[in-house]
């Protein structure tokens, strides 16, 4: 201590005087470790801070402690505390699923927990290697962005790890030496000895007579003797079953709470319902040309874009372009006006494990096949992965939703509010038609066009899923732009 008892005028005086006297690291950490009145002053502990790049920890600036070394540094208090991410300006809350319990170990950018949402699932990945110590919040709570989430020990796996090596191994429990069995009368000179006993002999289900069946004559039934039956006990006899009680143990049911995607999703169905006065109007499609169309082209297709030729962009495409030639299924109702669209962007309906998500294409209107193939791919990767934000999915002035590729024949779908269209594809089956006074059998496919008829008419409802009807049977229309 005598060495640390320093005057103003000589911490003050020379940076090489101070290093030469905190040379040790031992001194510095014991002068920060003083529990009483330190002589230094304020600025001499400051100073000393500068100096070694560490903080001081007395009764004036009570700090985290830092040991110094010669080649490295080293924080005694390594634990870190997760926030909370940012969601988008639509989304104040979110409720915490936890994937990890305390006393996990996880890798660095190992997911911890999501959020979920109104609209998407937010995970929340560890920011290091380490342990979990501390969690903040309960599964299933709300939270807001900015709250603590969880603690996270840096490096504690390998602590852990090192611990555990350290420990010396439990002892084995002494196990009784077995009295040795009788000696048989006679033991094989040659050979190994087996190390398990042989299988037992199965016994026979039930005693074999050792008289052959054919040599058993039938015998006559002993005369019945009355005296004898009326002294018998009467049989008890079972009430009879009653069919209207369920049987105990074979039927369980099991509540869930529903999460914030799918409660969301019900509530804005259910408002579609009760503010739109929806009308579907609906149509066939012959799907023969479309189909040749990609059977001849899909390979070069493949081979410049290097993504393979679907129905989904001829759609989105062919919805594009009705969507241009009434504008009014591209407008909404907002309050007592109309809002017109300049712009298109399609929402396509994608199923995921959690629910529907319509993540949306943008300025489909200046797109063409490839830019929408490759677009969809993109959305539909990052919905596989739980990767959508809420940014791919906000906006959309008209959805799509193929139930086609599940088997449906026929459906009217929901609109999605604020649009005030939706166009329901489904699957493409061989039926008989009448081409040129011929039956003949071609693959079609059922269209439905659900809008709201307080802003659309059914001429331009009609008007427009005829329009698609042409673009998909003659896609050669698009080239022409009629």
């Amino acid at each position: 201590m005598a060495a640390l008892r320093l005057t103003s005028s000589a911490l003050l005086g020379s940076s090489k005087q101070i290093s030469k006297v905190f040379r040790s690291s031992f001194r510095v950490s014991a002068c920060f470790k003083h529990q009483e009145t330190c002589e230094l002053g304020i600025q001499e502990h400051s100073y000393i801070s500068n100096q070694w790049r560490s903080e001081v920890n007395c009764q004036w600036n009570p700090v985290t402690i830092f040991s110094r070394g010669f080649k490295t540094s080293l924080t005694l208090q390594d634990a870190k505390t997760v926030m909370v991410p940012p969601f988008a300006d639509s989304i104040s809350e979110g409720d915490v699923r936890w994937d990890k319990a305390v006393g996990d170990s996880v890798q660095e950018d190992e997911e911890v927990c999501h959020i979920e949402t109104d609209k998407t699932s937010i995970p929340v990945k560890a920011p290091c290697s380490g342990v979990i110590t501390e969690l903040c919040v309960s599964d299933g709570a709300t939270v807001q962005p900015g709250s603590k989430l969880f603690v996270i020990s840096a490096g504690g796996a390998t602590k852990a790890t090192s611990a555990s090596a350290a420990e010396p191994a439990a002892p084995k429990p002494q196990v009784a030496p077995v009295p040795p069995a009788a000696a048989p009368a006679a033991q094989p000179t040659a050979g190994a000895i087996p190390t398990t006993p042989p299988p037992r002999p199965t016994p026979p289900s039930s005693p074999v007579s050792s008289i052959p069946a054919a040599s058993i004559e039938p015998r006559a039934a002993a005369p019945l003797n009355v005296s004898q039956t009326s002294q018998a006990v009467p049989l008890a006899r079972l009430p009879p079953a009653d069919y209207s009680k369920e049987i105990t143990g074979t039927r369980t049911e099991q509540r869930v709470k529903m999460n914030r995607m799918r409660l969301r999703i019900a509530q804005r169905l259910k408002e579609a319902q009760n503010v739109n006065a929806m009308l579907t109007t609906f149509n066939e499609i012959d799907m023969s040309n479309i189909m040749e169309l990609r059977k001849t082209h899909g390979d070069a297709f493949l081979k410049v874009h290097k993504i393979k030729l679907g129905f989904m962009s001829a759609f989105v495409k062919a919805a594009a372009c009705a969507l241009a030639d009434q504008p009014t299924v591209n407008a909404v109702i907002d309050g007592n006006e109309i809002v017109y669209r300049d712009y298109i962007d399609i929402s396509v309906a994608v199923a995921t494990p959690k629910g529907l998500v319509v993540p949306v294409l943008r300025n489909l209107d200046s797109m063409n096949y490839a830019d929408i193939e490759k677009a969809i791919a993109a959305l539909g990767e990052k919905a596989k992965n739980n990767a959508l934000a809420v940014e791919d999915m906000d906006g959309g002035t008209f959805t799509i939703s193929n139930g086609g590729v599940f088997g449906s024949l026929f459906g009217t779908p929901i609109i999605n509010p604020p649009q005030s269209a939706i166009l329901g594809m489904h699957g493409i089956f061989d039926r008989p038609v009448a081409r040129n006074g011929q039956v003949v059998i071609r693959p079609m496919m059922f269209v439905a066009l659900t809008y709201d008829h307080r802003l659309i008419d059914g001429r331009e409802a009609v008007t427009f899923l005829r329009k698609i009807k042409q673009t998909i049977e003659d896609p050669r229309t698009l080239l022409l732009s009629i």
